[in-house]
């Protein structure tokens, strides 16, 4: 086979490894499954069973639809999420460290006991999400959508909630040494623990 007809090939096989990104994949089970690397870009995983599933090594869910898809305990460490759909999904207790999950939706998603130091929320729509009992060190949440989410009992040191919408949010019990709140905005609904300090109070801006 000439260095051309092998380019060919690969060019071929990389077309079909992508049209096959994009096969609908509603409900189905790769539970436990090695799936590190692997391209689900904008693929629909509605309803999918993904439970301990290894897609770490910067396996790609941009865009993809997990709609009521459960990931307890899949590891998605380096996983790029971006304006990825996990609407219902469950994450609990899913590594997720140092993620792009950048204007993803997690409205309603539950992440409870999940880790996601490092990871990069910028943007997300996680309205009523459930983060309790996570760890969310050096998380960025700048401009997150964060109305009536619960964070309760998690770890939020040196999170970034840069113009976040914090607005009847559940912080109490909440580690939040060096958290940057500038600009973010809460109401009287919004829950803070004991330990949120003044001048982190006076950063942020109160609304209706």
């Amino acid at each position: 086979m000439s260095v051309r007809q092998l380019r060919d090939l690969m060019s071929r096989v990389a077309r079909l490894e992508k049209r096959a990104a994009r096969f609908p994949l509603q409900g189905v089970d790769l539970s436990g499954r090695d799936l590190k690397g692997k391209n689900f870009s904008n693929t629909d995983l509605t309803g999918a069973l993904l439970i301990g599933a290894d897609l770490r090594a910067e396996a790609n869910l941009s865009g993809a639809n997990l709609t009521s898809a459960n990931l307890m305990r899949a590891n998605l460490t380096d996983a790029n999420l971006s304006e990825a759909n996990f609407t219902d999904a469950n994450l609990s207790y899913a590594i997720m460290r140092t993620v792009n999950a950048v204007n993803a939706s997690m409205i309603g998603t539950v992440l409870r006991d999940a880790i996601l130091s490092g990871s990069n929320l910028s943007g997300v729509k996680a309205k009523g999400a459930n983060f309790l009992t996570s760890t969310l060190d050096s998380v960025i949440f700048v401009s997150a959508d964060l109305t009536d989410a619960r964070f309760r009992w998690s770890n939020l040191s040196n999170a970034d909630f840069s113009n976040a919408d914090l607005r009847a949010a559940d912080l109490t019990k909440t580690g939040l040494s060096g958290a940057n709140f500038t600009g973010a905005k809460y109401n009287d609904q919004t829950k803070f623990p004991l330990g949120i300090t003044q001048a982190q109070l006076n950063s942020m801006i109160k609304t209706p």
